[in-house]
């Protein structure tokens, strides 16, 4: 999850967890406030714990403008259109360099890609935050790319199904000096771990396999079972 997940309803976002989905949350949208959803594409969906997340809210958004942006790698194929919860008056998706490394096929965008990716993002950003701003109703600026119907419903309920586990993670002794930073980035607190420790994942199906951890790591010491190996590393900077 290279982007955070943010539900934004007053002039400060409020992010989430796993944990933060066991109740009802609710939010009235104020007076010149816009609500807002800013999240990750995982597998051509709408991630379960966003899904979750929204369905938990109690949310009055009757006049006010609504709008979601979201980040890809490449596509996001069906996600808004299937499997965002609420409705929006206008939605956006952002390219962003690829970070999952979890099936053998799949690697790191090489570098000019991901220079190319983030300056044409920083462009249509411009454009983005514009209409936003006009409260443009009807935009839908989505990268839903080929074959979306198959990507969303077929392979993405495979990924959801088999493929979205912590289960394969594992750090290598030899590598691992213990910084605590693959903890500390886990936006779901899944990693057991800290300062002077090994992590461990806790295998609570709270893990969104987002690689953060896999990323983030300065020596390369996590792997996804045999699948990272010798694969590259990327997170914003």
């Amino acid at each position: 999850m290279d982007s955070p997940t943010y539900c934004e309803l007053h002039t400060r976002p409020l992010s989430f967890n796993s944990r933060g989905i066991k109740r009802s949350y609710p939010l009235r949208a104020q007076r010149r406030r816009t609500p807002s959803f800013i999240f990750p594409i995982h597998g051509w969906r709408v991630p379960t714990l966003v899904r979750h997340f929204i369905e938990h809210l109690d949310i009055n958004s009757k006049g006010h403008f609504t709008y979601a942006v979201c980040t890809c790698g490449d596509d996001i194929g069906l996600a808004l259109d299937n499997f965002m919860p609420i409705h929006v008056d206008s939605a956006y998706s952002l390219r962003m360099p690829n970070t999952y490394v979890g099936l053998p096929f799949m690697d790191v965008d090489p570098k000019e890609l991901q220079i190319l990716k983030k300056s044409q993002t920083e462009q249509r950003l411009h454009v983005i935050m514009e209409e936003i701003y006009d409260k443009k109703k009807d935009i839908f600026r989505l990268d839903r790319g080929r074959f979306a119907s198959l990507k969303t419903h077929i392979i993405g309920g495979f990924f959801e199904k088999y493929l979205i586990s912590d289960k394969p993670f594992h750090v290598d002794a030899t590598k691992c000096v213990k910084c605590g930073i693959c903890a500390n980035v886990c936006p779901v607190g899944d990693i057991l771990g800290g300062f002077g420790k090994m992590p461990e994942w806790q295998h609570t199906g709270e893990c969104l396999t987002c690689f953060n951890c896999y990323h983030h790591c300065p020596h390369h010491a996590i792997e996804f079972g045999n699948r990272t190996k010798n694969k590259g590393q990327y997170y914003f900077k």
